[in-house]
């Protein structure tokens, strides 16, 4: 005899959703970026000069395509939900989905990388689909626990063309409006994210190999006149030493004549 609950249970489950396509894709292609320094914020912290890596794959077939664009760290790992944003183009429906329901996380915070990253998505999109339309979707609730961060992600929404909208007088439930991919703005503040070409890059290092060479020398020769003073110091010390003791001998020696 069968459980009848249970059967009916299993039936009710939904499906598995099918796996994204090119959910392994690696980035391909790759530009070296300058953060500029700025400075000092109350949240964020110190921000420095920092260079770090761009890196970007896409993929297409009848059906979809895909952009995956990821910021890499020389020397730091982050969390694999960091620092990655997916562009989904849904062919058959003309439908655009920039990134997921986590959000764009991206580490060094506060750099111009939002901006930067969401502008190459609007380029990539402009270039073929400008009649397609990027679907509203759910803005993660924990951006908006702290009212610097919420302005910031909503700043940077809104300067690529992103409106958004809240469904709470406490600004909690946030969401993106659907969007005309024409509408969408490509700018970002070159002020702070700069793209550095590779003869760039070998004329940066280069400069700097003549300006550590400069300093090597400076410090060679800072330390010749201080072993050059220390040599002098040591001359003199020795010489003051030997007028010490002839004065205290003649010293002495006047004392004994007076005596006798």
């Amino acid at each position: 005899m069968t459980d009848a609950p249970a059967a009916e249970a299993i039936e009710e489950q939904p499906p598995e959703s099918a796996p994204l396509p090119w959910a392994d894709l690696a980035a391909e292609h790759f530009q070296l970026l300058r953060l500029a320094p700025l400075p000092t914020d109350r949240n964020s912290g110190a921000r420095p000069l920092r260079f770090v890596q761009f890196g970007y794959a896409e993929r297409h077939d009848k059906a979809n395509s895909l952009l995956r664009m990821e910021i890499l760290l020389p020397g730091q790992k982050v969390r694999k939900e960091q620092n990655r944003l997916d562009v989904r183009v849904d062919h058959e429906q003309r439908v655009v989905r920039i990134g997921d329901d986590a959000g764009l996380q991206l580490e060094p915070l506060n750099r111009g990388l939002g901006r930067y990253v969401l502008a190459q998505a609007v380029q990539w999109l402009q270039r073929k689909w400008s009649h397609y339309q990027v679907e509203g979707m759910a803005l993660p609730s924990k951006d908006a626990l702290n009212e610097d961060s919420r302005l910031r992600r909503d700043h940077v929404l809104r300067s690529v063309g992103l409106e958004v909208e809240y469904a709470d007088g406490q600004m909690l439930k946030a969401r993106t409006v659907e969007t005309a991919v024409g509408q969408l703005k490509s700018a970002w503040s070159n002020e702070k994210v700069q793209r550095v070409d590779m003869l760039e890059a070998a004329t940066m290092l280069q400069q700097a190999e003549q300006k550590l060479q400069e300093k090597e020398a400076q410090l060679r020769e800072r330390d010749e006149r201080v072993a050059k003073y220390r040599r002098e110091d040591s001359g003199l010390r020795f010489t003051i030493t030997c007028l010490v003791a002839f004065a205290v001998f003649q010293a002495g020696l006047l004392i004994w004549i007076a005596t006798r």
